[in-house]
């Protein structure tokens, strides 16, 4: 099973889930969880092994790469930061987006957005990306490298881009376009035990994806859909 992406031609024009009536991601049913495969060790996630990683990176292959269309609309480019957050537990940053935007809203995502002509590669609109949206200065980031892109079904073809970022980092989120801002440990999200599959048929139309739940305090953060997915292709890379 390939979540998000059965084989590797994308259908006609779908719906998307958010416009069907009383789709909730988090009602789907589980179809299974991934406990069987083997964690990313601890040890391979220190700043040193990550930066070895990219250095020289595995022969590996993504698992991931794209969504049924469901936008009838010409492909763009962009890109967002998988950010590492160097604290004690390295952690990953995360947003919420906010409920009024018009692609993706509600959704937990990384700190990205559309490539600008002016960019000078994907790493550069990643960067200028999350500095708009969550006040991330560049000069609290290394860029490690990036992940294949991943193409969304509302027609993005988006690049990852990982990167380590300062704990002392000042983040100030936009709220036109952040509702929350929240980090979650890079060691839960590389653990396939926390990697629930979902499928849902509707009208004839097959669609399946990855969830990764993180309970923090009271609120539980849905991580779903593209996000999840390219988080997959991270633990497929971090453990080829």
């Amino acid at each position: 099973m390939n979540p998000s992406a059965p084989g590797s031609t994308v259908s006609s024009v779908i719906a998307p889930l958010s416009s069907l009536p009383d789709f909730d991601p988090r009602r789907v049913p589980v179809v299974g969880v991934d406990a069987h495969l083997p964690p990313v060790p601890a040890e391979a996630l220190t700043p040193a092994a990550l930066r070895a990683r990219f250095v020289t990176p595995p022969a590996w292959e993504p698992e991931v790469l794209l969504e049924k269309k469901f936008m009838d609309r010409a492909p763009a480019h962009a890109s967002v930061l998988l950010g590492i957050v160097l604290r004690e537990q390295p952690m990953v940053l995360l947003t919420e987006r906010t409920a009024h935007l018009s692609t993706h809203s509600g959704q937990v995502a990384f700190p990205g957005g559309r490539a600008d002509p002016g960019d000078a590669n994907p790493a550069a609109t990643a960067l200028r990306e999350a500095q708009e949206e969550v006040g991330l200065s560049p000069s609290f980031v290394e860029v490690l490298g990036q992940l294949p892109t991943y193409v969304t079904g509302s027609s993005f073809i988006i690049t990852p881009v990982v990167a380590l970022v300062q704990p002392d980092c000042v983040l100030e989120p936009n709220p036109y376009e952040v509702a929350d801002l929240f980090e979650v440990p890079l060691a839960f999200l590389l653990n396939p035990a926390n990697h629930r599959r979902h499928v849902y048929d509707r009208d004839g139309v097959h669609r399946e994806w990855f969830s990764m739940p993180y309970q923090s305090g009271a609120k539980t953060h849905f991580i779903w859909g593209a996000t999840a997915g390219m988080l997959r292709n991270f633990y497929r890379f971090m453990r080829a």
